[in-house]
């Protein structure tokens, strides 16, 4: 099973959703959850993971389905070989993890762009635990005609409830 996660914030509180599939290419999820998570840690610039993982963590707890593979909103690693938010989760859960990011971050030299639909602009793909090159392809034939997959998107939308 793959999960796709991501957090939304409204002042000191993370609303982290996660939608569950069984395929790449599914245009409908297996499960959803949301979790809301209060207090959470301000945002200091450089270290993003320390406010979301506590977050990603929370709603991942709730998930029934056994997850392979995390696909999340972001980078795996930043400019050079320092961590992002993927890296930490690999570190901690022992999954692959994706890195999907819809804008490029200076100095990343790791991930694949991804264009999908008719858009010019593309997704940037990182992984760790799964060949990146891969997972770039996985990304591309996700289900939905746009930019941002349609599970993506599902998740988006849900983390901002």
């Amino acid at each position: 099973m793959i999960a796709f996660v991501d957090v939304g914030y409204a002042d000191d509180v993370g609303v982290a959703a996660c939608v569950v599939a069984a395929r790449w290419t599914d245009d409908r999820p297996f499960e959803e959850r949301v979790v809301r998570v209060s207090p959470v840690s301000p945002y200091e610039p450089g270290r993003f993971f320390l406010r979301e993982l506590p977050c990603v963590r929370a709603v991942l707890g709730e998930v029934h389905a056994p997850v392979d593979v995390l696909v999340v909103d972001g980078y795996v690693f930043l400019d050079g070989d320092r961590p992002g938010l993927g890296a930490r989760l690999h570190g901690v859960l022992q999954l692959p993890v994706v890195g999907v990011a819809k804008t490029p971050f200076r100095g990343v030299t790791s991930a694949v762009a991804v264009t999908r639909g008719q858009s010019t602009r593309p997704l940037f793909v990182s992984a760790i635990g799964i060949d990146v090159r891969e997972a770039a392809e996985r990304v591309r034939e996700m289900h939905g005609a746009f930019r941002v997959p349609t599970l993506l998107r599902r998740v988006d939308r849900l983390s901002r409830s």
